[in-house]
């Protein structure tokens, strides 16, 4: 009896350890050129890759997009209130509204939807602080610089 469980006990630690190693991070045993062809995919899908200007209005912000290795910012002219309305203005930005406000899914026509993309989200910064609200809630003033950071 002893040795069955000793046996079953084994098994076990071989199925997770092969479970382990097959979770093993992708980012680590992809290769210079397999980051950049993803890098590329990825930014394939976005509405701008060159850094932009847009809009018209009293307050002007800048919103850098990072995805992966790369990024764009945005040099946005407007008279919104709020980060999010200042972006969908101009189609940056798209997503569900939720109970806590936009759940942003896309930004700059890139995917980053926690449930189907592999845990990938957007985080946003301004001035390089993390924002702890949404972009619905981010009351925006001239000259205030927002990241957008696909993140997982």
């Amino acid at each position: 009896m002893k040795r069955i469980f000793k046996v079953s006990a084994l098994l076990v630690a071989l199925v997770m350890l092969i479970t382990l190693t097959a979770c093993k991070d992708e980012a680590e045993t992809k290769t210079p050129e397999e980051k950049k062809a993803a890098t590329s995919a990825l930014w394939d899908l976005a509405y701008y890759s060159e850094d932009t200007e847009l809009g018209e209005g009293a307050n002007t912000i800048t919103v850098k997009v990072t995805a992966e290795e790369k990024s764009v910012v945005f040099t946005i002219h407007t008279d919104a209130g709020n980060l999010a309305d200042a972006m969908m203005t101009h189609s940056l930005v798209e997503g569900d509204d939720s109970q806590y406000g936009l759940y942003i899914k896309k930004v700059n026509g890139i995917r980053a939807d926690y449930e189907l993309d592999d845990g990938y989200y957007w985080s946003i910064t301004k001035d390089g602080e993390m924002l702890m609200t949404g972009a619905e809630a981010e009351i925006i003033s001239d000259g205030a610089q927002y990241e957008f950071i696909r993140t997982k």
